[in-house]
């Protein structure tokens, strides 16, 4: 089946502003809760179809990303078996959306408390992602490569070791006991209902610093530019990332560090065009080597190779030279390159080959050629 557009899912328009693309999540979210579906399983794939799409529209790289190539752009984000809810970041917009109301449904699906003991744990102050463009040259794509690559990011504070804290004291919050997290009883549209939300007085850290690092302003983090190296597996595409887990920025006060997204761009080759994983390539020959035939040597992604071209070949014929195209993405197998010949006509040409070309006139009006039905079959697949 199909994946559906995520506009489609949400049921905005691409120009949907982020607060259009918020209230219309609120309302699927409202009418597909499993609460109020329950043991209906087309309600809870609902519920998760739209905040999937709710995921990558609420981000503005994911969106834009998503609005260049679709849903193939994202594949390096989600993996080969799609959107699960740990793909899921947007929690912090859950007391947003729902008032807090909501959060049982995140026990239920991760199999213990939203942001509480035995499920799945919020990450207070993680790093954010960073996002970098990497061209790559046809060869590099066909073949793999390894790129090192300067990036700026924030490290830990080397004068406070990342803590934030000027003299290293670092006292629990009173509001939550250093948990970072605080309960709250709040009605909603079945009645009072119990979540666990971040607290307010430590953003969820549990830890207050009084005596700010003078350097950091108590963020325990600095700039520096640092030398990563990218491994580049053959056969990625436009659009595709690769994700470089724990290499972005580190996170405020001792928080995880984010990742590095590394976006694959291709670069326009002069020789080739890529098709998948196969290589296409135009040949220019001359009237002689279609009539009688020819060994030529065409150029591939590691170097030439000989290919024949019979005797009364014609121009646009395509010719299949297997396996040196592209090797496939996390594949032993590798594309074809495809060779279209076009036999090219000279515009200037000597004396002597004018009188040539006007004795094998006669016997071009002998062969007395005109159109037909198989030839405009023939032209229809030239152009086809």
């Amino acid at each position: 089946m199909a994946k559906r557009d995520y506009y489609e899912v949400l049921g905005v328009n691409k120009t949907a502003t982020a607060d259009e693309i918020k209230k219309a999540y609120r309302a699927l979210a409202l009418k597909f809760h499993p609460d109020k579906n329950p043991d209906n399983k087309e309600a809870e794939e609902k519920f998760k179809e739209a905040s999937e799409a709710y995921e990558v529209l609420s981000d503005e790289d994911k969106r834009r990303t998503y609005d260049q190539f679709g849903h193939d752009g994202l594949r390096s984000q989600f993996g080969n078996s799609g959107f699960s809810w740990d793909n899921f970041t947007r929690f912090d917009d859950i007391s947003d959306l729902f008032g807090g109301g909501f959060s049982s449904i995140f026990d239920m699906l991760f199999g213990g408390g939203f942001g509480g003991g035995g499920g799945r744990q919020r990450q207070p102050n993680r790093g954010e992602d960073l996002q970098i463009a990497l061209s790559l040259t046809l060869k590099e794509i066909a073949l793999g490569t390894e790129k090192k690559l300067k990036v700026n990011t924030k490290v830990a504070c080397d004068k406070c070791s990342g803590s934030g804290s000027e003299d290293n004291q670092v006292e629990n919050c009173s509001q939550c006991n250093g948990t970072g997290q605080v309960r709250v009883v709040r009605p909603s549209l079945f009645g009072q209902m119990q979540s666990i939300s971040v607290c307010p007085s430590c953003s969820g850290e549990g830890k207050i610093i009084k005596n700010k690092c003078k350097k950091c302003g108590g963020e325990g983090r600095q700039n520096k530019v640092k030398e990563i190296t990218v491994k580049i597996p053959a056969g990625v595409e436009e659009g595709q990332y690769i994700r470089l887990r724990g290499q972005g920025n580190i996170g405020l006060r001792g928080g995880a560090a984010g990742d590095i997204l590394v976006l694959i761009q291709e670069k326009e080759d002069d020789t080739f065009i890529r098709d998948g994983d196969n290589i296409l390539l135009e040949y220019p020959i001359t009237i002689s080597q279609a009539v009688l035939g020819d060994e030529i040597s065409v150029p591939t992604i590691t170097g030439k190779a000989k290919m024949k071209v019979p005797a009364g070949t014609q121009s646009s014929r395509i010719f299949r030279m297997k396996g040196l195209g592209i090797q496939g993405l996390h594949s032993h197998m590798r594309g074809d390159l495809l060779v279209r010949v076009t036999v090219v006509t000279p515009t200037r040409i000597s004396k002597e080959e004018t009188e040539l070309y006007q004795k094998l006139r006669e016997f071009d009006v002998k062969r007395n050629m005109k159109p037909g039905r198989s030839f405009l079959h023939k032209l229809r697949d030239i152009f086809n």
